[in-house]
C-alpha cells in the first residue's frame, strides 16, 4: 500500500505549482482534470483535492482503508499529498472531517469523459440532432459507478462549474472539463441522482463571473420564482398511437391555457394528472380532434402565458413533474385526441438565469440589437445563423415530438423570424446580404427544422402562426416552400371578426369581408383560428364582439360558428368560446363554468359539440379543405340581404350546401341553386331551439330541376334570422 513520502525535515513536498493552488482556491483553475484527483508527477503519485469545509483530508482505497493523510496546502481547503509508490493509479476515495462530522466518497476527477469523439465532432459542427441525449444532466452508470453526467455549451467561457445542493452551490468545488473543438464543458459527479437541484457557474472570457445559469437543456426546473434546474431522466420514446391529422382529415382544435382552463379549490392550478382526468374527456365529449396548449415549456413569468420560455426542454413545473405531462399526452392519445404544443423559437427573455449572455458573450442572441433585440416584447432574438444555436432549437423541436410524444408544433411568431424589419422603423434594422428585408438565416433554419420533422417524425405536423403574405409557408421545402404543414389564416380571422362586429344594418357595406378569404383560401393549407389573441388586451370575448341585444349577440355568434365550421380550412377555437364566455380571458382565473347553468350558454356549447360532429362525419366539410375542388360559391354577392350560399364537396363528390343569413330578418321563399334535383334535408340549423334559437327552419326540401346560380336545380328556402343552415341531399 502506498505511503506518503517525507523529506528529511518532515515536510511533505507535493509538486503542485503555487499558481495552480491559488487558482483552485479562488475557482479559476483552467484545466481541473489535469491537476485534481490522482496523477503521476515527478515519478510519484500525487493526490490533490479541494473541500473548504474540511479540517482534515485523507485518501483511501476502495475498501475505506487510509492510504495517506493529506496536508492542507492552502487555507481555503486545498489538500495534497505525494505518495511513495509510483505504481499505476488505483481505485481511490477521499475522506474528510470537520466540525464533528465525516464525509467523502468517490472523486469526480477520477472519471474520464462521458461524451465520445463523434458527439464532440457533431456538437462542434452544430449537427447533433439528438443534442438532448448528450447536453444537460443525465443520471447514468459511468465506468461502473452511478451518478449524473453534466454537459453544457459555453465556448467562450474561461471556466464553467456545476453547482447545486450536492456541493453547497460553490463554484470552486466542481469546475468542469473543457472539450476543445466543441465549446462544451462536461463532468460526471458520482453519487448525484435524480431530484438534485443544480445550475452552471460561468466565468466569461474577460474574467467576469456571470449570474448562475439554469441548464439550457434541463429536463426539469424548479417552480417559479425559483430558477434552478433539477436532475431528471431522459424520457424514452413513447409508443405513438396514430392520430389522423393530414390535410384531408378533420381537424378541430381546442386551444387551451392549462393554468386557467379550470381551477381547483382555492383557485389552485390543476396538475397534469388532474388535467388528464378532466380536460381530455371534456375535449373528447365536445368532439374536438386535437388539444392545443399555449406554451408549456418552463417560463419564469406566468403573465407571458409561456411565450417567454427559458427551459425549452422542460414541461413547466406549475403542473407537476415532466412525467405527468407525458401521462397527459398518453391519456389524450388513448382517447383519440392529438396534442399540439405552441413552440417558441423566435425569441427568449433576458432573465439573468437564462440564455442571455450565457458564457459572458452574446452566445445565443445577436450582439447587434438591430438583429438581436425584439422591441415589441423586450426579448432577445436567437442568432439563427449560428449553427450551434440552430441545432439547439431544431433538437428541441425533435425532443417534444419524439420524446414527449406530442403530435404537432404550432410555431409562434413566424413572421417576426422571416423579416429583418419586422416591427422596426427605418434605420432600426440591418438588410440581408442582398439588401433585402428577408431574414435568410431564419428562413434556412425554419426549412431545416421542417425537413428534420418530416424525415424523423412521419405523420407529425408543424403549424405556422404567420400573419403576412410570405409565399409558400405550407409548401414543401423541395418545392421552394418553408415546409410547414399548415398556416394560421390570420387574414380570415380579422376580416370575419370585423364583419361580425358590425351592426347587421351596416353589413351590406362590408359584404366582401366574408368572401375575400376564398380568393386565397387554397394558396396555403390553412387553419381558421379564433385564438387567445382575440380574447385579451381589451379585445373582450367573442360574444362581446357581437352586436345587438342579448338574443341577437348569441344568434350572431352561433351563425358565425356555423359559417366557420363549414368554411374551407381546419378549425381552432380558444377555450371558453365554446360556451360564449362573456368576460375577457384572465390567465389567473378559471373560465366561468357557472355560465353553463344559463340556457343561452349551454345552447352555445351544444352547438359547438354538434358542429364538431357534423364536420367530422361529413367528408364534404373536411376532405378537400385545402383543395379548390372542395368549395364553390352558389351566391356570394347578395349584398343587400347579407346572405351567402356555398357548396362543399369531398373526394367522393357528395355535396353539402350551406346558406348563411347575417341579418335579424326571416327571409321567406329565398331561392337558391342546388347541385341536384330531388329531396334535400336541413341537417343543421344554428337557429334551432336546442341552441337557444327561434326554431325557424326547413326540414325536408324539394329541389326542382329549375336551373339557378349556375346549378341544375333550385329550391325555395326559409332563412332563419342570424343563422347558418346546412343542407344535404336525402339518401346520398
Amino acid at each position: 500500500m502506498p505511503v506518503p513520502t517525507e523529506t528529511t525535515d518532515g515536510a511533505r513536498r507535493p509538486p503542485i505549482p503555487d499558481d495552480v493552488v491559488e487558482a483552485i482556491s479562488i475557482g479559476r483553475l483552467d484545466d481541473p482534470f489535469a491537476w485534481l484527483g490522482l496523477h503521476e508527477r515527478d515519478g510519484a503519485l500525487v493526490a490533490l483535492t479541494f473541500d473548504p469545509g474540511a479540517a482534515t483530508a485523507a485518501i483511501t482505497d476502495a475498501g475505506g482503508a487510509i492510504v495517506a493523510d493529506l496536508d492542507r496546502i492552502h487555507p481555503s481547503g486545498v489538500f495534497a499529498a505525494r505518495l511513495a509508490d509510483t505504481r499505476e493509479p488505483f481505485d481511490y476515495r477521499f475522506a474528510f472531517s470537520g466540525g464533528g462530522a465525516t464525509w467523502g466518497g468517490r472523486d469526480a476527477y477520477a472519471f474520464g469523459p462521458v461524451l465520445g469523439e463523434l458527439d464532440v465532432h457533431l456538437l462542434g459542427e452544430g449537427r447533433h440532432e439528438d443534442l438532448f441525449t448528450r447536453l444537460g444532466a443525465h443520471p447514468m452508470r459511468h465506468e461502473g459507478v452511478d451518478g449524473t453526467a453534466f454537459a453544457v455549451w459555453a465556448p467562450n467561457a474561461r471556466r464553467v462549474s456545476i453547482v447545486g445542493d450536492f456541493n453547497f452551490w460553490d463554484g470552486r468545488r466542481h469546475p468542469m472539463r473543457r472539450l476543445h473543438g466543441a465549446g462544451v464543458w462536461e463532468i460526471f459527479l458520482p453519487g448525484v441522482h435524480e431530484g438534485a437541484r443544480y445550475k452552471f457557474e460561468v466565468i466569461g472570457p474577460h474574467g467576469d463571473l456571470q449570474p448562475l445559469k439554469a441548464d439550457p437543456v434541463g429536463f426539469r426546473h424548479e417552480l417559479a420564482p425559483a430558477t434552478a434546474s433539477i436532475v431528471d431522466h431522459l424520457p424514452p420514446k413513447p409508443p405513438q398511437a396514430p392520430i389522423a391529422q393530414s390535410a384531408s382529415d378533420p381537424m378541430s382544435i381546442y386551444e387551451v391555457h392549462l393554468g386557467s382552463w379550470r381551477r381547483g379549490d382555492g383557485n389552485a392550478t390543476l396538475t397534469w394528472d388532474e388535467l388528464a382526468e378532466t380536460l381530455v374527456p371534456y375535449a373528447v365529449d365536445m368532439g374536438f380532434t386535437h388539444l392545443e396548449f399555449l406554451p408549456v415549456s418552463e417560463h419564469p413569468f406566468s403573465g407571458s402565458w409561456g411565450y417567454q420560455p427559458i427551459g425549452l426542454f422542460a414541461p413547466t413545473s406549475r403542473f407537476g413533474e415532466p412525467e405527468g405531462f407525458r401521462r397527459l399526452v398518453s391519456k389524450a392519445h388513448a382517447a383519440g385526441l392529438g396534442i399540439i404544443v405552441d413552440w417558441v423559437p423566435a425569441h427568449f427573455p433576458s432573465d439573468a438565469h437564462g440564455l442571455a449572455r450565457f458564457d459572458g458573450t452574446h452566445l445565443y442572441e445577436h450582439e447587434d440589437p438591430r438583429l438581436g433585440f425584439h422591441q415589441d416584447w423586450n426579448t432577445l432574438i436567437y442568432n439563427f445563423g449560428r449553427t450551434e444555436v440552430a441545432n439547439f432549437l431544431a433538437s428541441n423541436a425533435l425532443y417534444w415530438l419524439e420524446r414527449l410524444g406530442v403530435d404537432a408544433l404550432r410555431v409562434d411568431a413566424v413572421a417576426s423570424m422571416l423579416y429583418l424589419d419586422y416591427s422596426r422603423k427605418e434605420g432600426e434594422w440591418v438588410p440581408n446580404v442582398y439588401g433585402g428585408r428577408e431574414n435568410l438565416e431564419a428562413i434556412a433554419f425554419v426549412r431545416e427544422v421542417n425537413r428534420l420533422v418530416g424525415a424523423r417524425c412521419p405523420g407529425k405536423l408543424t403549424i405556422a402562426e404567420e400573419s403576412t403574405a410570405f409565399p409558400g409557408v405550407s409548401r414543401p421545402v423541395a418545392d421552394g416552400g418553408l415546409g410547414f404543414d399548415f398556416k394560421w389564416n390570420m387574414g380570415w380571422m380579422h376580416d370575419t371578426l370585423s364583419y361580425m362586429s358590425e351592426d347587421p344594418i351596416n353589413r351590406r357595406w362590408h359584404h366582401h369581408l366574408m368572401t375575400f378569404g376564398i380568393h386565397y383560401a387554397f394558396t396555403e393549407n390553412f387553419v381558421l383560428p379564433l385564438s387567445h389573441d382575440e380574447m385579451v388586451h381589451g379585445k373582450g370575448s367573442l360574444i362581446g364582439k357581437m352586436p345587438g341585444d342579448r338574443w341577437q349577440r348569441f344568434a350572431n355568434l352561433r351563425a358565425y360558428f356555423g359559417f366557420m365550421w363549414t368554411h374551407p380550412g381546419k378549425k381552432l377555437l380558444f377555450m371558453g368560446g365554446e360556451f360564449a364566455q362573456e368576460r375577457e380571458w384572465n390567465h389567473d382565473q378559471s373560465l366561468d363554468w357557472h355560465l353553463l347553468n344559463v340556457a343561452e350558454h349551454a345552447g352555445m356549447q351544444r352547438l359547438v359539440k354538434d358542429l364538431n360532429a357534423l364536420y367530422r362525419d361529413n367528408p364534404a366539410l373536411h376532405a378537400l379543405d385545402c383543395d379548390p375542388a372542395g368549395f364553390a360559391w352558389i351566391e356570394g354577392g347578395d349584398v343587400d340581404q347579407s346572405v351567402y350560399a356555398f357548396e362543399r364537396r369531398g373526394s367522393d363528390g357528395l355535396p353539402v350546401v350551406v346558406v348563411c343569413n347575417f341579418t335579424p330578418v326571416v327571409r321567406n321563399d329565398y331561392a337558391v341553386g342546388l347541385p341536384l334535383a330531388g329531396t334535400w334535408r336541413e341537417t343543421f340549423n344554428t337557429d334551432a331551439e336546442i341552441y337557444g334559437g327561434s326554431g325557424i327552419g326547413n326540414g325536408t326540401i324539394d329541389a326542382e330541376p329549375t336551373p339557378m346560380h349556375g346549378r341544375p336545380a333550385s329550391a325555395r328556402l326559409t332563412l332563419p334570422p342570424l343563422a347558418t343552415i346546412v343542407l344535404q341531399a336525402h339518401g346520398r
